[in-house]
């Protein structure tokens, strides 16, 4: 039962956030007792397993307060709807962890994208700073394309969740929103083709599973414009060069998350290089046995 449960965060109009977790369909309001992602978190260190249980504990002998379609709304003031899983949390991702990765940097760089070609080798992978918790967007809110680009792709990405220690206690469905030609111009860009307004989504749940490997599971983006699906793709978790251990082992080098931290895990799905997003665009990543993500496209 336990394997099964996720955390989530949604909005009761004239409640505000509210903190549920998920069993099935049936959403079960805990917010006495966890009254934030961040409270569980730091609660979970060195007891993880022992934390899942109390939540499954806690749902036992209470009814639900939603069921999951009952949250399938724009967000509004007005409506129940889903939040991102992560509050205080801070977003952090890993690039060039697939083959695909690498093969897409090299063509979009203008240099030849050797960086690239030699950070998929080495041993200190790629990370960067991706969003504040109070900056990521959750299921159903838009996604944004950076007005001065003109080459936008979405990245759907494994998301794994830590505790302050470095646990992970989850997954979850990442976009990385990416604009592709301001980094091809120069890999020193990095962070303006990554970190804007609305460029990073998480959602809809955490799904809580203690891991020390990869969920091996199958990533799958579906991009749609008006009735047309222009773009489907999928990649399997166990593509992924680098072990969950390793990146987690670099990036809690000489720094702390107070409040845990997300960790999105890189690409495997890459539109052609032709295909750029446009607004209006409808974008869905669904991870097998974690959650699925939908946004629409605006530009900001």
């Amino acid at each position: 039962e336990s394997a099964l449960m996720k955390l989530v965060r949604y909005h009761e109009p004239g409640q505000g956030a509210q903190i549920g977790v998920m069993n099935g369909d049936a959403i079960f309001n805990v917010t006495e007792q966890v009254p934030s992602i961040s409270a569980w978190l730091q609660r979970s260190v060195g007891r993880v397993h022992q934390e899942i249980d109390a939540l499954a504990q806690l749902i036992r002998a209470r009814l639900p307060a939603y069921q999951a379609e009952q949250l399938h709304h724009r967000p509004a003031p007005g409506v129940p709807h889903w939040l991102p899983p992560i509050d205080e949390q801070d977003v952090w991702a890993a690039g060039v962890t697939y083959e695909r990765s690498r093969e897409a940097r090299q063509e979009e760089a203008q240099d030849g994208g050797d960086v690239y070609a030699r950070v998929y080798a080495a041993e200190r992978p790629e990370l960067f700073f991706k969003a504040h918790g109070r900056a990521v967007v959750g299921h159903l809110d838009s996604v944004g394309i950076r007005k001065d680009s003109a080459w936008n792709v979405p990245e759907p990405e494994l998301g794994v969740v830590f505790n302050p220690a470095l646990e992970a206690v989850g997954f979850t469905v990442g976009n990385d929103m990416s604009s592709r030609d301001i980094e091809g111009a120069n890999p020193l860009y990095l962070p303006q083709a990554k970190v804007y307004r609305r460029s990073c989504a998480l959602g809809s749940a955490i799904t809580l599973t203690p891991a020390d490997h990869w969920k091996l599971t199958t990533i799958r983006l579906q991009i749609a414009r008006g009735d047309e699906t222009v773009f489907a793709g999928e990649v399997h978790t166990g593509r992924i060069r680098r072990t969950l251990r390793e990146l987690a082992d670099f990036l809690g080098r000489s720094q702390d998350f107070p409040h845990g931290v997300v960790l999105l895990t890189g690409t495997g799905v890459v539109p052609p290089a032709d295909f750029t997003l446009a607004a209006g665009d409808v974008v869905t990543i669904t991870i097998d046995e974690v959650s699925s993500l939908t946004n629409t496209v605006e530009v900001v």
